[in-house]
């Protein structure tokens, strides 16, 4: 039967998963250190210059870097582990020759294959090499939290930037506050406390303000800093659709459908899981009650991309493994029906 044997071709071969790379402590690392400068300098202000300001009656200071030190820790923690917008990972029966156009206000664009996830990627989403996965609307790799920063993640890092900025400009008025008011006493710990925090709040408010204002100009130009640095938009960007319509599609539109929640499972190492599903649910017609016709697995319509979202062939392809056992009641080869299970004996 060469149904059969084809089939169990496909199953002894099992799809090649992605090399992961080997070099993902130091950035993990890094990352963790910058969350524990964030709680050591904290711990010193709040033990040292807040405390004292407090004694003396001065509770505005508390009150302002309280919620601001809560808002920046809340952030950068939920920074470190949010999903930017990972597209999962194609197959390899997807033909990289092929060639894929879709239009964007009168632009075409051609989809590039990538040669790791293995499909060919929608515009704006770009492969990062440090986190080896393809993300949707890629702005940068930030080595601050570790982690992409993309179509599902942008507002939250903008929340920590400015969220950044805000603590450290409270942080240094507050400490020269401190030392200002006690300049007529003698250095104590609380006086080099106070100057261990500023000196690096000063520090950080430069260049985060910078930061700050150059995100702020790629939102209103609707042009992502891998963009703006390849000059991807040499004559006209056809994603600027004005100052206030971008900065609504950026900050407060919806972000649409989750594309790793579901189709995750497409992922595992057992990625033959679907091909023995079907084998078992649909058993192959005796010759001698078929109709003539060619013997083998019908081959399901390739989805091509610009139809639809981005990442929406492997969610067809989820449903259509959801639909499978409702359809394989009928037999792929037209007329005929398929037969009950032969004898033991049974050739």
């Amino acid at each position: 039967m060469p149904f059969l044997k084809d089939t169990v071709t496909l199953v002894k071969e099992p799809q090649q998963l992605p090399a992961i790379p080997l070099s993902w402590l130091p950035p993990s690392v890094f990352a963790a250190f910058n969350v524990t400068l964030l709680l050591f300098l904290s711990g010193l202000f709040f033990g040292f210059p807040c405390r004292w300001l407090v004694q003396n009656g001065e509770w505005a200071f508390p009150a302002i870097t309280g919620p601001l030190f809560i808002l920046t820790f809340f952030s950068l923690v939920s920074l470190n582990f949010s999903d930017p917008g990972i597209l999962h990972r194609g197959s390899t029966k997807e033909d990289p020759m092929m060639v894929h156009v879709v239009r964007v206000n009168q632009r075409a664009f051609r989809l590039e294959w990538c040669s790791k996830c293995l499909f060919h990627r929608p515009p704006r989403t770009y492969h990062c090499p440090w986190c080896n996965i393809c993300v949707e609307d890629f702005d940068h790799h930030c080595k601050w939290v570790n982690n992409c920063i993309g179509h599902r993640n942008f507002r939250l890092f903008m929340l920590l930037v400015l969220s950044l900025c805000l603590y450290a400009g409270a942080l240094l008025v507050t400490c020269l506050t401190f030392l200002i008011r006690t300049r007529h006493l003698p250095f104590s710990l609380d006086k080099g406390m106070a100057i261990l925090v500023a000196v690096p709040a000063a520090g950080f408010l430069i260049p985060l303000f910078l930061l700050l204002l150059i995100q702020a100009l790629s939102v209103s130009r609707a042009e992502s800093s891998y963009e703006s640095k390849c000059r991807y938009h040499p004559e006209y960007n056809p994603f600027d659709q004005g100052f206030a319509k971008n900065w609504y599609l950026t900050m407060f539109a919806p972000l649409g459908p989750n594309y790793m929640s579901e189709v995750v499972c497409l992922q595992r190492p057992v990625g033959t899981a679907w091909i023995q599903e079907k084998t078992k649910s649909s058993p192959p017609c005796r010759p001698k009650h078929c109709s003539p016709g060619p013997l083998g697995p019908q081959h399901q319509p390739r989805h091509v991309p610009g139809k639809g979202p981005p990442g929406s062939g492997e969610a067809a392809a989820l449903q259509e493994m959801r639909r499978l056992p409702a359809s394989a009641e009928k037999s792929p080869g037209g007329p005929c029906q398929p037969t009950a299970e032969p004898a033991a004996g049974d050739p």
